[in-house]
């Protein structure tokens, strides 16, 4: 007599801001891993034709839900209609640097409510696990380099920043008092690119406060000029320093730290790991990286410094290299190449 195969129940993720940037190419890797993924994005700083993407890539279109997270009855209402929920990776906030500066009220009350709404349902729903999408934002100005996990967590530079801080300190302190829950905490450097396929990409809302795609808005004509802000930095050519890496290799992070949740792999039931590719990239080369993988020549100009840039930062991927398995394959070249013929899109597409 043939063994009877018990139907295998796949994982169920709830991904807060899915069809944001990296939420969305987080989406793609979930449901390429075989994962049954869940939306919840209220929009603000997204849009609804990405789940459209989503499908074209993955032949799967999520469950959607439209609700702000900062509306508790909203969000039980998303975890009463899902049934058991497995996992949350949380990307949903408010997330430019100067804007946070000029809006920190904003800031403070959307990207902390929201995270403590969501660690409330974790605990109503016994819901087991969360990856929470934090920043390099929080080492500030590192006295050292390359950052790694020990590196001391200074002043942030911005209100951005210290939600990322805050958020880390609540999710930590409410794990210390959960043992039977898991977190971790990703702190990413600067994520750029798009998809391969050119089906999803970063798609900011009005001037871009990101570098990567002020460069192809520029490039496309969208833009008179990129501002350089600052050359006159402690660097080799006196603009900002950062680590960029591609999302996708991020995004497939998130699914890694996923598993090693779910599969019980984790050393504590709350952990940190720094994700980049482990290389200072400055403004100026990030411009001649661009213009190299595409040919296209940019026009820019420098401008005085911007409030809240930190100077120069990159981090030491090995602990995540070492515990998850991951690390990063796209090069920055790759990443302007597949940025670019994602803006070419969004141009044809209008």
């Amino acid at each position: 007599m043939a063994d009877i195969l018990e139907p295998v129940m796949r994982r169920k993720v709830i991904v807060t801001g899915g069809t944001g940037y990296i939420g969305s190419h987080t989406a793609v890797e979930l449901i390429a891993g075989g994962y049954e993924t869940v939306i919840v994005d209220n929009l603000y700083n997204s849009d609804i034709s990405v789940l459209e993407g989503i499908r074209s890539i993955t032949g799967v279109t999520p469950a959607f839900y439209e609700y702000d997270l900062c509306d508790k009855e909203k969000l039980e209402e998303v975890f009463r209609a899902e049934g058991r929920i497995d996992a949350i990776i949380h990307f949903a906030a408010y997330k430019a640097v100067g804007e946070s500066v000029r809006k920190p009220l904003e800031y403070y009350r959307n990207n902390l409510t929201s995270l403590m709404n969501l660690l409330e349902m974790m605990e109503r729903h016994n819901t087991p696990a969360l990856v929470f999408s934090s920043s390099c934002t929080v080492y500030g100005q590192p006295d050292t380099l390359p950052v790694t996990e020990a590196s001391p967590v200074k002043e942030a530079a911005s209100p951005y920043g210290y939600t990322k801080q805050a958020g880390e300190i609540i999710i930590r302190d409410t794990m210390a008092a959960r043992p039977s829950q898991k977190a971790v905490s990703l702190r990413y450097f600067n994520p750029i690119g798009a998809h391969p396929t050119a089906f999803i990409g970063e798609l900011p809302r009005g001037v871009p406060e990101n570098l990567v795609p002020f460069i192809t808005q520029t490039a496309i004509g969208l833009r008179e000029e990129l501002k350089v802000f600052g050359t006159d930095y402690d660097t080799p050519d006196g603009s900002c320093i950062r680590d960029y890496l591609h999302v996708v290799d991020l995004a497939k992070a998130h699914v890694m730290a996923l598993e090693r949740m779910l599969d019980g792999h984790n050393k504590d039931n709350y952990e940190v790991f720094n994700l980049g590719m482990g290389k200072g990239v400055s403004v100026l080369e990030a411009i001649a990286a661009f213009e190299e993988a595409t040919g296209v020549k940019l026009k820019y100009s420098v401008t005085g410094r911007r409030a809240g840039d930190i100077e120069k930062i990159w981090a030491d991927p090995s602990l995540a290299n070492r515990e998850l398995g991951w690390k990063t394959e796209i090069t920055i070249e790759e990443a302007m190449e597949t940025a670019w013929r994602w803006e070419n899109r969004l141009k044809n597409k209008d």
